[in-house]
């Protein structure tokens, strides 16, 4: 029998709600429409792969992070985290994942990197000697342990990126979902991100990296595995030295042309 999946997504729907003003509530107050965020998705990862996931604004990106990080339930088919279904199973799914944000607003500026590290391990069920030595050894391993009680207000933007992956690896998880990691980041800084997730989390470690990201050449350069999605569903899917044919140009091309084939309809 094959072993699970790192990623396992079948027929993954998400609908939302589409906001109305309170004169049309009144005017219709049964009225339910939503707006589909994944429509029938299908996508499977193999352990150890860097994964990246290409697509336009409002493609669906994001939705299925979150689903596969068990912050939102989908509306339709499955998902699956290391053989644990995220719905059903969601204390195991989270436990497989790390998931990083580089949301500013998800840490407490007036403490320093280490207090936010020690805030959020707690969380995850960390105390005492083994929080504050794991604490130390993911600063260690993003390269913040120099700057760690520094407050987080005096962070450079990488360097709250890197923070946002060390909060994420706390757990030690094997999967590590991540959403435009070198969005607003110098070339430097965005080429450390990328050194980071390819070489110590995929290479060394050996952790199967789901990595979301508009750059093209990032995607060319540094997955195994890339997926276009738009509208909802995967609408191209294989391997990057397939997809990219050895240069980004080529790259580009295919994913013009599956993001146009699928604004033209089902």
């Amino acid at each position: 029998m094959n072993a699970a999946p790192a990623i396992l997504a079948e027929s993954l729907v998400k609908r939302y709600p589409v906001f109305r003003g309170f004169r049309e509530l009144l005017r219709r107050p049964f009225d339910r429409r939503t707006v589909t965020a994944l429509d029938g998705l299908d996508l499977r990862v193999e352990k150890g792969r860097v994964f990246c996931l290409l697509g336009p604004n409002g493609a669906g990106k994001t939705t299925l992070i979150k689903i596969l990080a068990t912050l939102v339930l989908p509306d339709g088919g499955r998902a699956a985290v290391d053989g644990h279904d995220v719905a059903r199973e969601p204390g195991p799914a989270k436990r497989a994942v790390g998931y990083a944000v580089g949301d500013e607003r998800s840490f407490y500026w007036r403490l320093t990197g280490r207090q936010n590290l020690e805030f959020f391990g707690a969380l995850y069920g960390l105390r005492g000697p083994a929080r504050d030595l794991r604490v130390a050894e993911v600063l260690r391993l993003v390269g913040l342990d120099g700057s760690a009680d520094l407050r987080f207000n005096a962070y450079s933007t990488g360097m709250r990126q890197m923070l946002a992956f060390a909060r994420a690896l706390l757990a030690d998880a094997a999967i590590l979902l991540v959403d435009e990691p070198t969005r607003s980041l110098d070339p430097l800084a965005a080429d450390r991100i990328r050194t980071f997730l390819r070489g110590e989390l995929a290479g060394r470690q050996g952790k199967t990296v789901l990595w979301a990201t508009h750059d093209l050449g990032e995607a060319a350069d540094h997955a195994d595995d890339i997926a276009v999605i738009s509208r909802g569903r995967i609408r191209l899917h294989g391997p990057a030295s397939s997809l990219a044919g050895g240069s980004r140009a080529a790259l580009r091309e295919a994913y013009e042309q599956a993001v146009g084939e699928a604004e033209k309809g089902p």
